[in-house]
């Protein structure tokens, strides 16, 4: 494995995952588009309600995609060919597993979702018809997950991109012809999503094959006894059970801010909700980043190269910075435009440009999150992950109860925003002790 690290080297690994990340909002849009021309507000409402259901199911298991770039990336700088090509097979076998699990208990699956969404009764009928159809898309979704997760960890975004792309593709022909030409309404979106997920499986599965012809090393047989190793097993079970921890931890935050900012009135709610787009852009770029260090520095962390580690640390901390204070400058300058883009209701406006300075300095705040988190995925030190997410949530928690009270939305934002710094702040303390990990005498499991 090459030991040099590049601006070139982190910035091609990380521009796909940036585009992709980009277009991903593209899939809700064109279904909200379709499917709000045919003339009814319900069939609008069903989709909401039943994107929302997947949006939370597949959120959840993004520990497949993390903790199998973390275990691909390191076998690939320790030149452990079988290794490589376990970690996709264990991470397909629980995909499937869970795949197959969901589509079984979708019965009460829906039941408990719709319970809690509440909606009115024509809205939830077509909500359960969307979900109906596209749960059974569940094993393909979830083993696309694990594809993409397993391309970053062999450093190959652009294939990731293109599974992405195909999947955008077919989802937009599917809805126009299904809903557009024969008028198939919301079961016509739920059908082009569903044959969307398949066919990218499909084509994520033939490239895998192809990865495979290109590196005859992985043609070796792959046996049960090697996927079900138990100290793999183990520790796999270990890094994706802290990754889903932290995952719930980071959903309960944004779910938090939420919830707190409709105890202030409607107003302040459709306020809120317009800045945190500005949030969710900044993460587009900055993600891209922090998955070129996971994949990197998995790779240093598999090869054992402690120079290489800081390499791909400072490089891509570098550009990551970089990047978010010209997104902060863009957010300074534009933000005003946006939010005029984004609502044409004055009284929302004229809370969004009030709060608009902490959605200017998010990015730069939270940059460091972004990358830590990077980092300690692709060195699987996902129990420092999970302990400083807990912690910053406590943080951030006693933050708000603190600030709330005195400064209103304004304490809210500034609760949001140290939870942000908390995360960066507490997973850098603990990086010291990732770096003296890799430079200890092997051979010493990096937990």
């Amino acid at each position: 494995m090459s030991q040099d690290v590049t601006y070139r080297k982190v910035w091609a690994v990380a521009w796909p995952i940036i585009i992709a990340n980009s277009t991903t909002p593209m899939l809700g849009l064109v279904d909200t588009a379709i499917i709000g021309h045919i003339g009814e507000a319900a069939p609008l409402g069903g989709i909401a309600l039943g994107s929302l259901v997947f949006n939370f199911l597949y959120w959840g298991f993004g520990f497949l995609r993390m903790g199998t770039t973390g275990f691909t990336a390191q076998a690939v700088g320790a030149n452990d060919e079988m290794e490589i090509r376990a970690s996709l097979g264990r991470a397909g076998l629980i995909a499937l597993g869970f795949g197959l699990l969901i589509v079984l208990c979708q019965t009460p699956i829906a039941g408990a979702a719709f319970y809690l969404l509440e909606g009115g009764e024509s809205v939830e009928a077509l909500g359960r018809a969307y979900v109906d159809i596209r749960i059974w898309g569940a094993p393909a979704t979830l083993l696309h997950i694990a594809f993409v997760g397993w391309f970053i960890g062999l450093q190959k975004t652009r294939w990731s991109l293109g599974l992405l792309l195909w999947l955008n593709t077919v989802n937009i022909t599917a809805d126009i012809v299904f809903v557009v030409f024969m008028g198939w309404g919301v079961e016509g979106v739920a059908a082009g999503t569903l044959l969307a997920e398949l066919s990218t499986v499909m084509l994520g599965g033939f490239l895998v094959y192809l990865q495979m012809r290109r590196r005859p090393q992985l043609r070796e047989r792959l046996t049960l006894a090697i996927l079900s190793q138990r100290t793999a097993l183990k520790r796999l079970l270990s890094v994706n059970g802290d990754i889903f921890i932290r995952t719930l931890c980071l959903f309960f935050s944004f779910a938090w801010f939420t919830a707190k900012g409709a105890q202030s009135g409607e107003i302040i709610l459709a306020a809120n909700f317009v800045l945190f787009q500005f949030v969710v852009f900044a993460a587009f770029f900055l993600d891209g980043f922090a998955f070129a260090a996971e994949a990197l520095v998995g790779s240093a962390i598999g090869a054992r190269s402690t120079q290489h580690l800081k390499n791909t640390v400072t490089l891509s901390t570098h550009l990551a910075f970089g990047t978010a204070v010209l997104i902060s400058l863009c957010f300074g300058f534009f933000g005003v435009l946006a939010i005029d883009a984004l609502t044409s209701v004055d009284a929302v406006r004229e809370q969004a440009y009030r709060f608009l300075p902490w959605a200017v300095a998010i990015p730069v705040i939270s940059v460091w999150c972004f990358q830590f988190d990077g980092i300690f995925i692709g060195a699987t030190r996902t129990a420092d992950m999970r302990n400083m997410m807990l912690l910053s949530l406590l943080i951030y928690i006693a933050a708000w109860y603190v600030l709330a009270p005195l400064f209103g939305n304004h304490g809210l934002w500034a609760a949001l925003s140290i939870f942000f710094a908390a995360r960066g702040l507490t997973l850098a303390l603990r990086y010291p002790k990732l770096v003296a990990a890799v430079s200890a005498p092997h051979p010493n499991p990096l937990p």
